[in-house]
C-alpha cells in the first residue's frame, strides 16, 4: 500500500463518507443486523454508532491501518465489540459458517476483484445469513452512464480503485445470493456519477 492509500486517502474517505446526510441511510442499512457479522471496508467505523444491540461482535475487515486508528473514538463509544480480522476481502482469514451477517457500505466499489470477494462473504456466512449492503455504482440512466465511463479512470486513481460503473444487483446475483429487498436511489445532493446507490439485503441459499 502507497503512501497516499495509507495515509491520505482514509482521511478523504472520512471526511467525504462522514458528512451527516448519509447517517439516514448507515441507520437503514445496519437495521436488522443480528448475531457474528462480518464488516468488508470498515474504514474508520462511521457504521459503529448505528449497530444494533442484536450484534454479538463485529469482525472488521480494514487494509488500512490509518483508518483503523481513525476509528478509536467511536470503538471506545460503542457497545458491541469490534475486532479487527482481515486486511484484504478477497481473501477472509474465517472458516466456512463462521457468521449470522455480513455487512458492506461503498465498499464494493473498490475491491479490485469484487466477484471473489462476494464469494467469500456468502462462504463465510452461516446458511440462511444475511448481506446488508449501501453500494453506489452504476446509474439507472443511459446519459449518466455515458459520464461515469468516462470519468471512471479518473476516479479510479484518485480514490483507491473506486469503480463507477459496477451494478451491484447483479454482482451479488452472480456470487449465489438471493436479493430479498433493494432500494436503489440517487443520493439528494449528490452528483448522480457518484450518487446512485443500491441499499438492500440479501441471504445466502
Amino acid at each position: 500500500m502507497g503512501l497516499y492509500a495509507a495515509r491520505v486517502l482514509p482521511r478523504i474517505m472520512e471526511a467525504g463518507c462522514g458528512i451527516k446526510s448519509l447517517e439516514q441511510y448507515r441507520r437503514r442499512v445496519c437495521a436488522g443486523l443480528s448475531g457474528d457479522v462480518v464488516e468488508l471496508g470498515f474504514g474508520s467505523g462511521l457504521n459503529v454508532p448505528y449497530y444494533p444491540d442484536t450484534i454479538s461482535q463485529v469482525a472488521a475487515v480494514e487494509p488500512a491501518d490509518l483508518g483503523w486508528q481513525l476509528a478509536e473514538e467511536r470503538l471506545r463509544a460503542s457497545a458491541v465489540p469490534v475486532h479487527r480480522k482481515g486486511l484484504d476481502g478477497q481473501r477472509l482469514p474465517f472458516p466456512d459458517d463462521s457468521f449470522d451477517s455480513a455487512l458492506t457500505t461503498w465498499t464494493m466499489c473498490t475491491i479490485p476483484d469484487i466477484d471473489a470477494a462476494l464469494v467469500e462473504v456468502r462462504r463465510v456466512l452461516r446458511p440462511g445469513g444475511k448481506l446488508h449492503f449501501l453500494e453506489h455504482g452504476l446509474a439507472p440512466d443511459t446519459r449518466v452512464q455515458r459520464v461515469q465511463r468516462l470519468l471512471e479512470p479518473v476516479n479510479k486513481a484518485l480514490l483507491g480503485g473506486c469503480h463507477l460503473t459496477r451494478r451491484v444487483t447483479t454482482l451479488i446475483d452472480r456470487a449465489g445470493f438471493s436479493i430479498k429487498e433493494v432500494d436503489e436511489f440517487y443520493e439528494p445532493g449528490s452528483p448522480k456519477v457518484v450518487g446512485a446507490d443500491s441499499l438492500g439485503v440479501a441471504v445466502t441459499g
